[in-house]
């Protein structure tokens, strides 16, 4: 495959940014769209010029450090994948890539396609914990959780903290991401203790970070890559209401 990749390059935080275009030529079908950026990475650094810094670690859609908008979209145009599983055989040869950072004011460019994003990290230290005693492991049956609410516990875990949700969203909001978090312990026995001051702790937080507000424009579930649903955005809701009415 032959492409025309346009690449975000932005010397530091301070510097002004562009796009850049660059002609890659041998990209094979099941290379994953990183693999392309290392195919272009090699060809620069064989020519004497800067490669193109990007964010990336697992590469198994594990992680999520991989986050690059794609023409437009946060991880690309397939439903449920992160950048790094995103293959090449979803694009035409002769394609022309448009390739930038996640754009959130909470996540200021570091260099090229890589932004800070321990803005989620402060989050989640303000109320992203159980106290409970440290020792051997439980019986799985001691503690007994309905299956129903361990299902959406599992499903709220699933959240990456990748960024996609605030890069997607018009506002810069991280409710999809807070949601996931504060739900994910909201459900288990093992997340009451902290229950009400966390969701305080973490809404606060996010709200000192200069995330935006929920608006309701769906586009955080439909640019996740682990399909966290928005029904976590509605627990988060309800759990700062309480919270809020009847103090920790």
């Amino acid at each position: 495959m032959k492409l025309t990749v346009y690449a975000w390059r932005q010397a530091n935080a301070s510097a002004k940014g562009k796009l850049v275009k660059y002609d890659v030529d041998h990209i094979l079908e099941d290379m994953s769209f990183l693999e392309m950026f290392d195919v272009l990475n090699e060809e620069l650094i064989g020519k004497g010029e800067e490669p193109i810094a990007f964010d990336h670690d697992c590469r198994e859609g594990i992680c999520g450090a991989c986050s690059m908008t794609i023409n437009g979209i946060p991880h690309g145009h397939l439903k449920g994948t992160t950048t790094c599983q995103l293959h090449m055989r979803k694009f035409k040869d002769g394609d022309t890539i448009y390739v930038e950072p996640f754009r959130a004011k909470p996540f200021p460019v570091i260099k090229d396609l890589i932004v800070d994003r321990t803005a989620f990290d402060r989050i989640q230290q303000a109320g992203g914990f159980v106290s409970v005693s440290t020792g051997n492991a439980q019986d799985a049956n001691c503690l007994p959780i309905s299956k129903v609410n361990a299902d959406l516990s599992m499903d709220a875990a699933a959240c990456i903290g990748c960024g996609a949700c605030v890069a997607a969203c018009p506002n810069g909001a991280a409710m999809l991401f807070v949601g996931a978090k504060v739900s994910q312990y909201a459900l288990l026995p093992q997340g009451q203790p902290e229950r009400k001051e966390r969701v305080l702790a973490m809404v606060q937080t996010m709200e000192n970070e200069g995330f935006g507000a929920c608006t309701n424009h769906y586009e955080c579930e439909a640019a996740c890559p682990k399909e966290i649903s928005i029904k976590f955005i509605a627990k988060m809701n309800r759990e700062y209401l309480s919270a809020s009415i009847f103090g920790k």
